[in-house]
């Protein structure tokens, strides 16, 4: 398998395990008396800001243009998935603004459901590109193409230290911090 794929679908399984414990924290707020974990929150929230819209979907957008130039028929696809990325860094502007409001005034209810649509929404669009991106990509796309996407995607930044404080940050039993 090319680099480049395995690089995506290993992005997506972190991007996912983000968004599953994301959740549960914003589930867990919902509780009386709970004391909401804000800093793994933040933390949470600036991951799936920083790496999935700024860094994992314009090398994607990359993926899909060169795909369009190979196979004309897949604009359709590459338009939606163009479209989804779009969409998807407006929720997390939403994502963002239902955390702030939930730090200044407790409304963990606007917060739950800002957290829910961005959590489906994202694994919605993460199927569909492992589904059906990823294999007309794999027949379609040539060496050259190839060349420049793994080199792309292996030039990522280490994100690694944050998803770390992430893991530091959450508390047990999403994470190894402490209850609050």
């Amino acid at each position: 398998m090319r680099p480049a794929l395995t690089i995506i679908r290993d992005e997506h399984r972190t991007i996912s395990a983000v968004l599953h414990a994301l959740k549960d924290l914003a589930r867990a707020a919902q509780e009386p008396g709970a004391r909401p974990a804000f800093a793994a929150l933040r933390a949470m929230v600036r991951y799936i800001d920083e790496f999935p819209e700024k860094l994992h979907h314009p090398k994607e957008d990359d993926l899909l243009a060169r795909l369009v130039v190979r196979a004309p028929e897949t604009r359709a696809l590459a338009d939606s998935l163009r479209q989804e990325h779009a969409e998807g860094a407006r929720l997390v502007r939403e994502l963002e603004r239902a955390l702030l409001f939930f730090e200044d005034s407790a409304n963990e209810g606007e917060f739950l459901a800002a957290v829910n649509a961005y959590a489906e929404f994202h694994w919605q669009h993460m199927r569909k590109e492992e589904q059906e991106l990823l294999p007309l990509a794999e027949r379609i796309l040539g060496p050259t193409d190839w060349l420049a996407l793994d080199a792309a995607f292996e030039a990522n930044p280490d994100f690694e230290k944050q998803f770390t404080r992430i893991v530091n940050l959450a508390p047990e039993p999403v994470g190894l911090g402490a209850r609050p």
